[in-house]
């Protein structure tokens, strides 16, 4: 289970993060969604540790994370992808991969994710020479390999067509059945949220807004007139 009680984060006098306080249980899919600016990717950042917090505590499976680096905390479980794509270009898909096994974790399941992704036939290609999505997708097979506790995604749909969108989604299915981690995803697509997680966090300015289960939040007004109803408008 991953912990947060009052985190928050400056940036000189700007408050990216206040007072976040949330809980990802074991096994749980949770959505983090909110207009740009809100703070969701600060947030992940802050869990990731490759940012330190202002005010606040997190433990996972009640195991402090404050002051952890971030290397140590994804030996301790947390994994994360990234909203801009960061892998190794220069290196080849399967070396890709085998880059998150120096850490010492590993999980019988990466194999099996290789397929689930579509990865197989180009494990010899350069990463640089995948089309986009396959690199989305090459980002979180890495991620799987560190066997983490929670698994945090950085909109893993953007930039994909709605098939492709759709067929994320069925891989992460897969990845909540199987690889026996939380999921902590952040997207803008409505669809692809409400679709796969059981529960939503909503940010706005910084702070929560909402959280309940996908239905709820769909009915929220306060909601609705701060993110639903602008991104509604803007799909129109």
């Amino acid at each position: 289970m991953l912990e947060l009680s009052g985190i928050s984060k400056s940036f000189g006098g700007v408050r990216a993060v206040h007072d976040v306080t949330m809980i990802l249980g074991s096994g749980e899919v949770h959505g983090l969604i909110g207009p740009n600016g809100a703070g969701k990717s600060t947030l992940v950042n802050l869990i990731s540790g490759l940012l330190n917090p202002t005010a606040g505590t997190m433990s996972l499976d009640g195991t402090p994370l404050n002051g952890l680096k971030s290397n140590k905390r994804a030996e301790k479980g947390i994994a994360r992808t990234f909203q801009n794509v960061r892998i190794f270009p220069s290196l080849t898909v399967e070396q890709n991969i085998e880059v998150a096994q120096y850490s010492g974790r590993g999980t019988p399941l990466t194999d099996a994710a290789i397929d689930e992704f579509g990865l197989r036939g180009k494990l010899n290609q350069p990463a640089s020479s995948l089309a986009y999505g396959d690199q989305r997708r090459l980002e979180v097979v890495r991620a799987l390999v560190l066997a983490p506790r929670v698994l945090m995604l950085d909109e893993p749909a953007a930039g994909m067509n709605e098939q492709e969108t759709e067929a994320l989604g069925k891989s992460l299915e897969w990845v909540h059945r199987e690889a026996d981690c939380a999921l902590l995803v952040i997207d803008h697509d409505l669809k692809f949220i409400m679709t796969l997680c059981e529960r939503v966090t909503v940010m706005n300015m910084g702070e929560i807004l909402a959280k309940g289960s996908p239905s709820e939040i769909v009915k929220n007004k306060r909601v609705v007139e701060a993110y639903i109803g602008q991104e509604a408008g803007a799909a129109a």
